[in-house]
């Protein structure tokens, strides 16, 4: 697999011809809106068939997999263009194989929202290992329902684990860490909750669970702890392993609400894995600048490496980004944006796009029509790259996306290129 930077004058015709592949073999693994807008900076990802299958009649994406001795998913990853669909003509072309090798296994999950677009949703579920609807929320003991079915009933068609999810949101969809303390400091609502999480997990059809607690008390951090390893112990009969997510942390004693109620060591010993929320350095609120930067990832790992091994964790990866209003004042919010608007957003503005190699993140400025200046980062397939690399060279379990809802071809092409997708059926 290459990674071209778009220069001036580049069109998909040239590069198919700079790199000796077909164009439309271009134009399938990158999935662009509108080929004919290239824009200076932008990523463009080559891959190189080694081989092959025409498609006869009577063929399936099945029976090709079998002849060939690989699965049907990994043919629907291989060919992006069908789109998680089995649906195939005679005379067209599949890709069996690509020439580059996977440099590693990872399991990856990714969230959804119980909205999503179900093509959207189809055309992904071939490159994950987990889909994990988001959210459950509990009110005392009890869990709020969610619209989760045709989430879970699809992740299972496609062999992709579901994963019930439990957050502290409350009824204004804010992490609240007074939902959590009430919580854990009542073992009988606890008994009760878990009950319940187990109930539906069955009901559901549900194979993992992920508890993600945030802004939890200081004071609350062994209550936590004591909370996941029960709920570990419940789940443990039923083979469903225990996700935490977590905030990413770079030391023990870091401050901040966020912080300091999540104890990396009590947690490793209470949960089978941990996804680290390697995410939102950049946010809605903060000043311009990367969502993930490549060295503060590291040094979340680094660190959870110190209390984890590297067969617990799975890595956050952002699937977003956001368009911050120059210049930035304190107070101002960041308006959220997904990778292929963000290009849209440089082809519109006739700008190009540039790339900070100390934070491996792609970002532009724009003015807007009303003369308003803009900084926008966001992921391409370089930064996508980097951290599915980092995820790698550590030897870590997974990688979770946060989230499923936006379109992102790219990164999910550079992710199979990269990484075999371990299955969790």
């Amino acid at each position: 697999m290459d990674i071209h930077v778009v220069q001036p004058g580049d069109t998909m015709y040239r590069l198919a011809q700079q790199y000796g592949v077909p164009m439309e073999r271009l134009l399938q693994d990158n999935q662009l809106p509108d080929p004919s807008q290239l824009v200076v900076g932008q990523t463009i990802v080559v891959q190189y068939p080694e081989l092959t299958h025409t498609v006869r009649s009577g063929d399936s994406l099945y029976s090709i997999a079998q002849t060939h001795n690989t699965t049907a998913a990994q043919l629907l990853r291989n060919n992006p263009a069908l789109q998680g669909r089995d649906l195939i003509y005679p005379g067209q072309v599949i890709v069996i194989k690509y020439a580059s090798q996977p440099q590693g296994t990872l399991t990856v999950n990714a969230y959804a929202y119980p909205y999503i677009d179900r093509g959207l949703l189809r055309s992904t579920l071939p490159y994950l290992s987990l889909l994990t609807p988001f959210t459950y929320r509990f009110d005392e003991e009890e869990l709020i329902p969610l619209r989760d079915e045709s989430l879970v009933n699809a992740a299972l068609q496609s062999r992709v684990a579901p994963v019930l999810h439990l957050s502290n949101l409350d009824g204004d969809e804010r992490f609240s860490g007074e939902l959590a303390h009430e919580l854990l400091q009542d073992e009988d609502d606890q008994k009760e909750l878990i009950e319940e999480i187990i109930r539906t997990a069955d009901q559901r059809g549900y194979q993992w669970v992920d508890v993600d607690f945030e802004f939890v008390r200081a004071e609350d951090a062994r209550a936590y702890a004591r909370f996941l390893a029960r709920l570990r112990r419940a789940l443990a009969p039923s083979g469903r392993p225990l996700i935490a997510a977590l905030a990413p942390k770079t030391s023990a004693n870091q401050p901040g609400r966020l912080y300091e109620g999540i104890d990396y060591r009590l947690i490793a010993q209470s949960v089978d894995f941990a996804l680290l929320m390697t995410y939102e350095w950049g946010n809605h609120a903060s000043p311009p600048m990367a969502v993930a930067p490549l060295p503060q990832v590291r040094q979340v790992v680094e660190y959870a490496l110190t209390e984890f091994t590297p067969n617990q964790l799975f890595l956050g990866i952002p699937n977003y980004g956001y368009d911050w209003t120059l210049p930035y004042r304190p107070g101002s919010q960041a308006k959220s944006v997904n990778n292929v608007e963000a290009v849209r957003l440089a082809w519109n503005h006739r700008t190009s796009i540039r790339y900070d190699e100390q934070a491996q993140a792609p970002w532009l400025r724009y003015v807007d029509d009303r003369g308003g200046e803009h900084e926008v980062w966001f992921e391409d397939a370089r930064s996508i790259q980097a951290k599915v690399k980092l995820a790698l060279d550590y030897g870590l379990y997974g990688a979770g996306v946060w989230n499923l809802d936006r379109p992102f071809p790219q990164g999910w092409t550079v992710l199979n290129a990269m990484a075999d997708i371990r299955s969790e059926m």
